[in-house]
């Protein structure tokens, strides 16, 4: 069994975060970056099946030429290689159809059993990435997934709902899920995972030796901190007037 794992990694929640100079993304030049949370969830499922199928996890990223740190953290847990699918379109602030069209093209390569994926990521937080891989990899998909069983030709599945409401369902194999965060608990790397990741092949492909390229359909042209008001307004006559008053400035403001 073949399971591959998409992964990236996000600033780290302590970093001190500025806008770039450009306005349309946050300057990278000092940030940490940590492994995205959602990501460690997926990857867990996957060694889990490991353990129980005698499975290779192979984690992949698309980003810019630098971001291998998700890749070496899972190979220290355990998986077995890594794909870094490197373009500098593809770093912060791409759009989940181009990263889906980049991860798709090298996923195909390798004809996985099993493709697995976080909820979202903790920058963007587009939550479409999963479901657009799967689109364009014609697999059968199923997102919010809280619980995963296998026999190695099929997938017994509990899918979240809202309101507290669960779905259960089966799915044929090969196929992608989008793993709910809390599925698990995430191992740490240990000691001795971290020596041996260090022997792990990690390649690096370019969209050119994916015989692709990608024309991103959104561009994000300006971020910016939410600016700092401090206004209000007094309501004047009656319990009754001031409710007609307080309700016209909610039509009025769009918050109704």
């Amino acid at each position: 069994m073949k399971i591959v794992v998409c992964m990236k990694q996000t600033p780290s929640g302590d970093s001190a975060l500025r806008i770039n100079a450009a306005e349309n993304w946050i300057d990278l030049s000092d940030v940490d970056f940590e492994t995205n949370e959602p990501d460690s969830y997926a990857l867990e499922e996957a060694l889990r099946l490991k353990d129980e199928h005698s499975a290779e996890v192979i984690v992949i990223t698309a980003g810019t030429s630098n971001e291998t740190k998700a890749i070496k953290e899972a190979l220290a847990k355990g998986a077995d290689r890594g794909i870094l699918v490197e373009d500098d379109s593809l770093g912060g602030g791409a759009d989940p159809r181009t990263t889906a069209t980049a991860l798709a093209a090298a996923i195909g390569r390798e004809s996985p059993d099993l493709v697995l994926t976080g909820l979202q990521s903790d920058d963007a937080g587009f939550g479409q990435t999963g479901v657009v891989v799967a689109e364009q990899l014609g697999l059968p998909h199923a997102t919010l997934i809280v619980e995963l069983k296998t026999d190695g030709s099929s997938l017994d599945l509990k899918r979240e709902l809202e309101a507290g409401w669960f779905q259960q369902l089966e799915l044929p194999l090969p196929a992608l899920l989008t793993i709910q965060s809390g599925i698990n608990k995430p191992r740490y790397a240990t000691l001795m995972g971290i020596k041996r990741a260090r022997k792990k092949p990690l390649q690096r492909l370019t969209l050119a030796d994916l015989d692709i390229s990608v024309t991103p359909d959104v561009q994000l042209r300006r971020i910016y901190a939410p600016a700092k008001q401090k206004t209000g307004s007094l309501l004047t006559g009656t319990p009754a007037e001031q409710a007609t008053q307080l309700l016209t400035k909610l039509r009025e403001e769009k918050l109704i």
